[in-house]
């Protein structure tokens, strides 16, 4: 196990992390994600809204590839039962030992329900209570289903130190979203030495430093603006109204890399020097509605980073 975690799974030192295979043909998605792979990526990461459910999304990933990981990042536990889920992460191990980490997140913690584009998506109560209590109601569903060769392997959506303790405590680890390398410090420290850590970084590949920053910038305020729970961590981390008010210079560089492939490499870096397992890319662009390949081509080289 190369990650510190013995039992866990190896994501490589960098992956890719995307949203952008909500809006694109199956067809299309499957080319792309078979090209991840073979840019030596180690995981391949996607998040959870409203375009293909997570489980049908695994599955497609990972019916379209042979050995890179798929990683959930997130599952929100607010779209379906316990009982769905831990038998979605059966069949899936089942199907592709090994190849798959289920994420687990997007608890809502406030009193009204949160809109997304217009829809009411309930709150469940307070993030580290109804975390626990998902995770326990997944490990009691009696499965009749075939027992997979490996464990479960998930991984929380943790930002503030009690759901980083439930991470390392009830799962492989964390997957920290939208943070600054300060965080992965933190998190790191709270977490102790054996737990994953695998963080997203999201950046924008442009050399063009003020219209890569322009982009940045949309992607920081849309976060800073609208995500109780992203806002709140970012207050732990010292950063102020001004900064929070449309994503200051201050909190954009924090946490977006921008720029040529040495201004990344120099990002991912930053974060497995203070104590991230794994990196996983999210590449922004001014054309959110294409898959990004030629980014990702260029980004592969990081693949080769040391361990």
């Amino acid at each position: 196990m190369t990650n510190g975690n013995p039992g866990g799974p190896d994501l490589g030192k960098v992956g890719i992390w995307t949203f952008a295979f909500d809006g694109r043909p199956v067809g299309e998605v499957r080319e792309a994600a078979a090209e991840v792979e073979e840019l030596g990526y180690g995981t391949l990461w996607f998040g959870e809204a409203f375009g293909r459910d997570s489980v049908s999304q695994s599955w497609l990933l990972l019916s379209a590839t042979r050995r890179i990981t798929v990683a959930a990042g997130i599952a929100n536990i607010a779209f379906r039962d316990p009982i769905s889920m831990a038998a979605a992460e059966r069949a899936l191990n089942e199907a592709h030992p090994g190849r798959y980490v289920l994420g687990l997140g997007g608890h809502r913690v406030s009193d009204t329900p949160i809109q997304m584009d217009g829809y009411a998506i309930p709150s469940r109560g307070k993030a580290v209570t109804t975390m626990g209590a998902y995770l326990d109601a997944m490990d009691a569903v009696p499965l009749a289903a075939p027992r997979p060769p490996h464990p479960p392997r998930r991984l929380v959506a943790a930002l503030g130190p009690k759901m980083l303790d439930l991470a390392a405590r009830r799962t492989l680890g964390a997957h920290p979203y939208f943070v600054p390398v300060e965080h992965t410090y933190r998190a790191r420290q709270i977490m102790g030495p054996d737990a994953l850590l695998a963080v997203e970084q999201a950046v924008v590949l442009d050399p063009d430093l003020g219209r890569a920053r322009e982009v940045a910038r949309e992607h920081v305020a849309f976060y800073a603006e609208a995500a109780p729970h992203q806002i709140a961590n970012l207050r732990r981390l010292g950063f102020t109204d001004d900064d929070l008010a449309g994503g200051s210079d201050r909190l954009t560089d924090a946490i977006v890399a921008y720029g040529d492939l040495a201004a990344i490499e120099k990002r991912v870096r930053a974060h497995l020097d203070a104590g991230a397992d794994h990196v996983c890319l999210q590449v922004l662009t001014s054309r959110p509605d294409e898959i990004p390949l030629p980014e990702w081509r260029e980004l592969s080289a990081l693949t080769a980073l040391p361990a």
